[in-house]
């Protein structure tokens, strides 16, 4: 490992890359630090920690703590993401787009540029919202009115402009994709406050050894078990038949099809996340609706109706990203104008066939994972409020233990979607931080095997 590190400064390309990687993820954190002008920070910040394990939570993640500061990257690479997978499924729906993504790499630069252009327009959306709802709320905004919302919307929606560009410029002149490591980055600088928080707990006598061993461990299980299923692949043997070109007999190798057990990474989550916050998000703007206000207490971590939602949710669209980014009739179709078939499966509509039935399989493991990993943050911070199940809740809450019920309180930086991106990322980046050693002919990272990210 160490001399592994000692060749990355020893090849000048790639230590330019990483340090130029390392800069710009600096000048990221420097600007976490700029609020945004006519804010109570102090005021803000209070709030966030009164309302810790809600959505707000959920967004403050994304943007690396800047939203609950309200600084001039707040919105974060939200925006960016959100416009991202809309182009995504427009796609599948829209013959221009679907004609453009199949035009090579002229098709991709037009779809990034409406990828940029609705990204300035969601930000600006947004960052209206936002500076609306804190007008509403009163204490946060110093000088309210019709200036402070307009400021807010050039200043955060410049900011994401901003960080867009900085994830384009890591992607292309640094190392490992730019948008996944400034979201790694917002992530990790966090881990600190969550490490102090528990030793808090343990100084304090809140939490005894036996729960901080309890949680130690569950941290190192959670990350070997997604580290497993990340790499955890499917491989369907297809083999070529030989053809002669000329005076050359090309084929007769066999090689396999590689599907993915989480085929969706952590789109899904996402996704399901991003939809049951929007009846809290009209909650926190009409406190004054009775109905909306019992909606958004349903919807609420840890109570039973979210929980149900979160798993549906995470499932159905996990099934429907992976429908979107693969096509067995494709495949299939690609196999047979290669001269490739899967041993004793006819051609085309057979093989199409078999290969979607094991990828519904998979798919549905890859569901449960990925469901799992999402439920455990609540659990840490909230627990599982049983005790508003229907008939058999006040039973339950009397028979299961506090801890199951009104959750440990530990910040959900030590799993969920947090760790599933962190231990993704890193293993992406580490994976062609080696490609690189390897291809200049010094050893990986691991001397007898190779490190295999996501999609290795």
């Amino acid at each position: 490992m160490i001399e592994a590190v000692q060749n990355i400064f020893n090849i000048p390309d790639l230590r330019k890359r990483i340090v130029f990687m390392l800069a710009l993820l600096a000048v990221y954190r420097i600007g976490a630090h700029i609020p945004t002008p006519g804010i109570d920070s102090a005021a803000l910040e209070q709030f966030f920690t009164q309302s810790a394990g809600s959505f707000l939570g959920f967004l403050d993640l994304f943007s690396g703590g800047n939203f609950r500061r309200l600084t001039v990257f707040a919105l974060g690479i939200m925006p960016y993401i959100t416009a991202s997978i809309i182009l995504q499924l427009l796609t599948v729906v829209w013959p221009y787009l679907e004609k453009l993504s199949k035009e090579g790499e002229l098709g991709r630069r037009k779809i990034t540029t409406y990828t940029r252009y609705l990204t300035v327009v969601l930000s600006a959306v947004q960052s209206a919202g936002i500076a609306v709802a804190l007008q509403r709320q009163g204490q946060f905004v110093v000088n309210p009115g019709l200036g402070f919302t307009l400021m807010t919307m050039l200043t955060l929606t410049t900011g994401t402009a901003f960080i867009m560009w900085l994830g384009e410029q890591i992607t292309e002149r640094g190392i490992g994709n730019g948008m996944s490591l400034i979201i790694f980055a917002g992530i990790v600088v966090g881990l600190p406050r969550g490490i102090a928080d528990i030793y808090e707990k343990v100084n304090t006598n809140e939490w005894s050894v036996l729960q901080l061993l309890i949680v130690v461990a569950m941290m190192v299980a959670v990350v070997a078990f997604i580290v497993l299923v990340e790499r955890g692949q499917r491989r369907i043997t297809v083999q070529y038949a030989k053809r002669v070109v000329g005076r050359r007999v090309l084929g007769g190798q066999s090689t396999h099809l590689p599907l993915r057990v989480n085929t969706g990474g952590v789109i899904p989550v996402i996704f399901a996340s991003s939809i049951l916050t929007f009846p809290q998000t009209f909650g926190l703007v009409a406190q004054d609706n009775r109905y909306l206000r019992a909606i958004t207490d349903a919807l609420r971590w840890g109570e039973p109706l979210y929980n149900l939602l979160y798993v549906i949710g995470i499932i159905f669209f996990c099934y429907f990203y992976t429908s979107i980014i693969f096509n067995p009739n494709e495949v299939a179709d690609n196999m047979r104008k290669y001269g490739g078939f899967i041993p004793g499966i006819r051609p085309g509509k057979r093989t199409a066939e078999y290969v979607n039935s094991i990828l519904t399989r998979i798919t549905l493991v890859g569901a449960l994972y990925l469901a799992l990993i999402a439920i455990i943050p609540e659990f840490l911070y909230t627990g599982f409020h049983v005790q508003n199940l229907p008939f058999v809740g006040p039973r339950l809450d009397a028979t299961l233990p506090q801890w199951f019920t009104q959750g440990l309180r530990v910040n959900f930086y030590f799993g969920g979607t947090s760790l599933l991106i962190v231990v993704g990322v890193a293993m992406d980046t580490i994976q062609m931080v080696e490609s690189q050693l390897i291809m200049r002919h010094y050893d990986g990272f691991l001397k007898k095997s190779r490190i295999r990210g996501r999609r290795g």
